[in-house]
């Protein structure tokens, strides 16, 4: 196995580790641990298709895995803001529903012998995501951090109305990007959709 695709186990791995902290409020400072071990999966995203484009080590095990390790990366983390209420369950449902008409796509294309390559509105939808799951995490660690006596916020409920709202817009954001990236997915590979049997 490769570096690149070391990289992309490695981000399947980091997954089980941050939900773990992301459910779990008794650990004191859960979501900068949390944060820290999203982030560091989120940079092996980065890195391992820079490192298979630069020294040509692009495998079909890296065409599989890569994007199905970003879907779960994701998606776990979204799982978990359902359940502890930091977004919505239509968030996470629409989301979902894009990367199934994805793969879908990918299967039918695989099936007639073509892989269709991620473009510039897929990586686009990714960086959202993972801008939009940071951030969320990141106003909730500073309410941690209030909660904890560590800072001092004069109006924490204010203050916590706010982060929700800057929280459902990034997260919005994010799903809009995601819908547009998967209806130009469906525009641009419609022919493969046509041509299944």
């Amino acid at each position: 196995m490769n570096t690149p695709n070391k990289l992309t186990v490695l981000r399947l791995i980091f997954v089980p580790f941050y939900v773990f902290f992301l459910l779990m409020p008794s650990i004191p400072h859960h979501y900068i641990i949390a944060i820290i071990l999203f982030g560091a999966a989120a940079y092996t995203d980065h890195l391992d298709g820079k490192i298979a484009r630069k020294n040509n080590m692009i495998t079909d095990f890296g065409k599989f895995a890569d994007p199905l390790a970003d879907k779960i990366m994701i998606l776990a983390a979204l799982a978990c803001f359902v359940q502890t209420g930091l977004t919505n369950a239509i968030i996470l449902i629409l989301i979902i529903s894009r990367e199934f008409m994805v793969t879908s796509i990918r299967l039918v294309a695989s099936s007639q012998g073509k892989v269709v390559a991620a473009n510039n509105w897929g990586k686009a939808k990714t960086i959202s995501q993972i801008a939009a799951v940071l951030s969320v995490m990141l106003m909730q660690y500073v309410l941690e951090l209030n909660s904890l006596n560590v800072i001092s916020l004069d109006n924490a409920a204010q203050f916590s109305q706010c982060f929700d709202i800057i929280g459902d817009v990034f997260m919005w954001i994010a799903t809009a990007l995601t819908l547009i990236s998967g209806i130009i997915y469906i525009v641009q590979n419609f022919e493969f959709i046509k041509n299944a049997k």
